[in-house]
């Protein structure tokens, strides 16, 4: 029996090992990782547990945040990050090959591959919020954590992936399949490059995205948002009514805004010493306030957080609007805002007080949803962007028929909204993963966790792209996701505990 034969029959009773468990079967206990693959894991972590620190210094050090005015495969950072990655794969002894978007870094040969996926983007940043250059690898603020922009998410998986391929070409494990590593550079901003060359470009049979967390991701929400307008007020109050005057806050669409500001006119000393008092009872937040004459300055802090995870960070938008609900207040642009989001929205980050959309799914969990941006409009208008999270249960047509009576509902009380836009995104479920029980026995292996189960997550990965692919780290479970935070770090020791299980993992899948 040949090579390709051998490998396609392991794979085929992997997945039926597992379709077995998934429906209740007994099945055997997977043994621990081999005897190879946990010599080439102590391998990497020795020889290799400061290079990777300084290959992830380098590889943060390039701002990767999309450029609007170039695509990706002309941006310049893009391109002075991507020959790094070539110039340290060759210095590896590993090949390379860059495809405008997507950079392929790859080891061994063979029909039947292993593909590992990251990004080599990352999220926009406010440097003001960090010690030191959030493209600097931090190593002393913060003793035991490294801290930069992308150093969870992704090019701490990159650089763990480089060394755990590199450890298997020392040792010279033998391999069957060949190993793939996909860098794309536009996972962040838009996927239509990657599902471009996709079409031109066969794809690893078998796949692993470095891009969420453990044991295992093999179901996605769906992302969406709903953008919702209030229309310019043509007229302010009478005189000397307190109203909203502005609100502002927020600073891209997939992170749990930390920061928010309000102008309140006319405000009172009284309204000053309700507001205050209201904001007091607030858990996680910090006000400053200051007088401009007859205005009361509102600035509010909350901690920021990726937007599939709100219950991670505590909403500058949501609680500075929760701190002025000391009243209702006159439907000017800025206090319709405020009023839209203490009634639809509330602190709350489920939809409990939007209409009838709460919903969630014995795996997947529950939908959230959780303003994340408010711009100022051209037209003198304010909009809010709601992102949404929705798992599998209700179909996108029966979502949006809910959000829409929601919405009229809302109207017919106050005010008729400028503009109503929604993107409605599909939830993602993998069911064929024959890879899935080699990655639940190399994570209780080092770990000691023992009888792992898969996961679900509110994120969106390429995973749903590739073939057969799920998610692997690069986060503990039960731990705060930093990626897309104005705190994003990983520990030494995470990183370490990557590049060992993604060693192990690869000697499993390939040999």
């Amino acid at each position: 029996m040949n090579t390709k034969t051998c490998a396609r029959n392991l794979a085929a009773a992997i997945s039926l090992a597992w379709a077995a468990s998934a429906m209740g079967a007994p099945t055997a206990a997977p043994a621990v990782p081999g005897e190879m693959a946990i010599k080439a894991a102590k391998h990497a972590v020795t020889a290799y547990r400061d290079d990777v620190v300084e290959t992830l210094a380098k590889l943060v050090s390039y701002n990767t945040v999309a450029d609007k005015n170039f695509p990706c495969e002309r941006n310049p950072r893009h391109q002075a990050f991507k020959a790094y990655l070539k110039q340290e794969a060759e210095r590896l002894g590993l090949d390379f090959a860059d495809y405008g978007c997507v950079a392929v870094v790859g080891l061994g040969k063979g029909d039947e591959r292993v593909g590992l996926v990251a990004h080599g983007d990352v999220q926009p940043v406010d440097a003001s919020k960090w010690k030191k250059s959030p493209f600097e690898l931090d190593r002393t603020s913060e003793p035991g954590r490294l801290l930069a922009r992308g150093a969870e998410d992704d090019k701490g998986p990159i650089a763990t992936a480089l060394y755990a391929m590199k450890s298997l070409k020392d040792l010279q494990v033998p391999l069957s399949k060949r190993i793939e590593l996909y860098v794309y550079m536009a996972e962040e901003s838009d996927w239509a490059p990657l599902e471009a060359f996709m079409k031109t470009h066969t794809l690893p049979q078998m796949n692993i995205t470095l891009d969420a967390e453990y044991p295992a991701v093999t179901a996605e929400k769906g992302y969406g948002t709903l953008a919702v307008t209030m229309p310019k007020t043509a007229a302010a109050p009478p005189a000397g009514t307190p109203f909203v005057k502005a609100f502002k806050g927020g600073f891209f669409g997939s992170q749990i805004p930390e920061d928010a500001e309000a102008l309140v006119a006319n405000a009172t000393p009284a309204l000053e010493a309700q507001i205050r008092a209201r904001a007091d009872k607030q858990a996680g937040m910090h006000y400053q306030f200051d007088r401009q004459d007859k205005d009361l300055h509102v600035t509010a802090k909350g901690l920021s957080a990726h937007s599939s995870k709100p219950e991670d960070g505590v909403n500058a938008i949501s609680m500075l609007a929760d701190a002025l609900a000391v009243q209702p207040w006159p439907d000017t642009t800025a206090g319709a805002l405020v009023n839209f989001l203490n009634e639809m929205v509330g602190t709350g980050y489920f939809g409990e007080k939007f209409g009838s959309i709460a919903y969630r799914d014995a795996f997947m969990g529950p939908m959230t949803f959780a303003p994340t941006v408010i711009r100022q409009k051209d037209d003198g208008g304010i909009e809010v962007a709601i992102n949404i999270r929705r798992p599998q249960g209700k179909t996108a047509e029966q979502l949006t028929n809910e959000i829409n009576a929601a919405l009229a509902q809302w109207q017919g009380a106050h005010v008729q909204l400028a503009n109503v836009a929604m993107q409605i995104g599909d939830p993602w479920v993998q069911k064929d993963a024959p890879q899935l029980p080699v990655l639940m026995k190399t994570f209780a292996y080092f770990t000691g966790i023992k009888d792992p189960k898969p996961v679900a997550i509110g994120g969106g990965t390429n995973s749903r792209l590739f073939p057969h692919a799920v998610s692997f780290g690069p986060a503990m479970p039960h731990t705060v996701y930093t990626g897309h935070s104005e705190h994003e770090f990983i520990t030494n020791k995470q990183l370490l505990l990557n590049l060992e299980m993604y060693t192990a993992v690869l000697a499993e899948l390939a040999k």
